[in-house]
Order: structure tokens, then sequence, then C-alpha cells
């Protein structure tokens, strides 16, 4: 499956090391301006190279859009582009082409199809994830029409975490440093760890926080559709995630019914509530409140260093890969995590008014 979305819905196409990658957008609204400056910023936040916490492959990663487009509005046909890879190494994975290698799709991709690419995990490599920025900047220039507004932020690497709710810190100096951690002292903190494990040829995990604000309540579907299901899905199909919870998530059980329900009140003819446990949703459904959410992702698999193996006949080996990969993937993460989150946003909307 290669089409995420109901009525605004993205397909991608391409793999890391082919010619390039790309993606077809359906679905979207006609009549709304295109900021070209603002999605190359968008594919800017993830490009690689872009500090030395993250893989040195250099991509300009500039898009070309095909059709869909004209006069610098959408005109609600299929928005078609491509974005050409520009710097590959594929002589570096030509020892993989017959070693699984630890934790990789390597394995499944082959016994699934009984063929794969090698080059940089082909089709399983977040290089695809370029596409879905594309698309993410598109579905926000729609949401920005709507008022709502998505952020999300580095709240955690390794064992350094940032304490309490996302409203004790000021979400909009997050891109100000190369972690993208809106708390100066721990994002030092983070990015010394990830300089580390780098060192050591190792690498780190972490977990993003993304808030939603300016969204009105009634969008989400009982039973199957609901806000929280779809923003899962969605977050859930990004490379490397490996936990997804939202409002009080996880932490919910420490608390009795007494202590986390969120008390609705009359506040001057408007219905709001005296907490947020329930991270905006209710019942699958936005009451209005922001919507926040965490994303667990894990440590890259590819480690520059030894580890222990099988090959395609089942011999144990050993490997030390050789290729350019990002220590953490964290950094990088944040505009697709955002992007997706637009996605996901604006099939919710449209599904409801159509």
């Amino acid at each position: 499956m290669n089409t995420f979305g109901y009525r605004f819905k993205l397909t991608t196409f391409g793999e890391s090391h082919g010619h390039a990658v790309g993606g077809v957008i359906d679905g979207c609204p006609p009549k709304v301006l295109v900021d070209f400056d603002f999605i190359r910023q968008e594919l800017k936040r993830r490009r690689p190279g872009q500090s030395e916490l993250t893989t040195p492959r250099f991509e300009t990663d500039e898009v070309t859009f095909l059709s869909g487009i004209y006069d610098g509005m959408t005109t609600g046909a299929p928005i078609g582009f491509i974005i050409k890879n520009e710097n590959q190494q594929s002589d570096d994975y030509d020892d993989m082409k017959d070693i699984y290698r630890p934790s990789h799709a390597d394995y499944t991709y082959d016994v699934k199809y009984g063929h794969r690419d090698p080059r940089g995990g082909g089709r399983s490599s977040a290089r695809e994830t370029v596409s879905r920025c594309v698309a993410g900047a598109i579905a926000k220039l729609c949401l920005k029409n709507k008022g709502i507004n998505i952020q999300a932020y580095t709240s955690q690497i390794g064992k350094i975490r940032l304490e309490g709710s996302y409203k004790a810190y000021n979400l909009s100096i997050t891109e100000t440093n190369a972690v993208r951690c809106p708390d100066d002292e721990k994002a030092a903190a983070m990015e010394s760890l990830i300089k580390d494990v780098k060192a050591a040829g190792d690498s780190v995990g972490g977990v993003i926080t993304c808030v939603i604000s300016g969204l009105a309540a009634g969008y989400g579907d009982p039973v199957f559709m609901k806000l929280h299901a779809m923003l899962g899905a969605a977050m859930l199909s990004i490379p490397a995630a490996k936990g997804f919870d939202y409002g009080d998530g996880f932490d919910a059980p420490l608390y009795k019914g007494s202590e986390h329900n969120d008390l609705f009140y009359n506040d001057n003819g408007t219905i709001n509530t005296r907490s947020n446990y329930s991270g905006g949703i209710q019942g699958g459904i936005s009451n209005g409140q922001d919507v926040y959410f965490r994303v667990a992702f894990k440590a890259p698999a590819t480690l520059i260093r030894e580890q222990q193996t099988v090959n395609k006949k089942g011999q144990n080996i050993s490997i030390n890969p050789k290729g350019r990969h990002d220590p953490c993937v964290i950094p990088r993460a944040i505009p697709v995590v955002e992007a997706m989150t637009a996605i996901s946003l604006l099939d919710t909307i449209l599904y409801r008014l159509y």
C-alpha cells in the first residue's frame, strides 16, 4: 500500500538510490494559493546534510511540480511531483546484496517479495518521506486558511527528556537549535549525546511531541476513523516509529477517574474544559482543545561498527557497514511528523465536509 488517505490522498513512489522519488496528491481543494518558498523551507527542514547531527549525504531536495497547479494555485486536479536523487553512493551497498542487516527490512522484504533493492534500503528507506513533506506542506497551506497550526518538537533523546507539559515551553524557539528542542539547556545536552554516539559508531532514539492548535470541535468519525486512530496510523507509518500515545497516554492509568476527568464549564457562552488530559479528543472526535501526542522513535539500525548477522544462505557472518547514516532520526523526523499530521487532519476535515 503506497497510498495514504481517503479524501486527501498521497501516493508516493521511488527508492533511496533510484533516479528520483515523488508522489501524486489527489483530492486537494482547488484555488489554494501555493507558497513555493514555504514548501522549499519545509523540505529544507527534512533535508539530509543540514547539520553535523545528521547524515552527510547532501541532497538539494528541489521539487518539480508536474500537474495540478496553474498560475500559482491548485486546480483541484491531481498534483504530480518529483524530487531527483542527486547524491547517491550506491557502491557502498555492493557487499550488502546477500546480507540481512540487523533490524532492517532486508529479510522481511526478501521473504515477502523474493527480490529487493539493497541500495540504502530501497523503498524502505526514510528517503521516501521527502514526498510526505511536499504533500504535508500543501496540506498545511490548506489548514492555515482554517486557523489550524501544527508544531512538533524534540521532547526526548535517549534518557534526556523535557519534563512537564508542552505549555511550559516556548515552542516558537524550536527551530533555533539543530536538535529542535525548545529548551536551550536540554538541547545542548541532547546535541552532545548525539555527537558522542555518532563518534562511537552507534545511534540513539528519542521522542517527538506534536501539538495541534486551532482545531474546532467535531472532527473525527467513530468507530474506526477516530481522530486519534487516524493520527496513530499516520505516525506509525513513518520509518523507525515504535510507539504513539495522545493526551496522557500511558500515564493515564496512574490517575483515578476523579483526578483525570476533564470537567466542562461555561466560559462566557463557550463550552470549555478545565483540564486537557484527553489530549483534545473524546470519543474519537476533537473537542476544541489542543490536540497533543507523542511519537517514539528507535535508534537507527545502521551502526558504523561490527555486528553479527546472517546472509541469504543462512550462514553466520559479521558485517561492518559503510555508507552515510543518521546517528539519530529525531531532528529530521520532526517535519515528517508535522507533514503526516497535516495530511491526516486535512483528510479528516474533507471527509466530514463531503
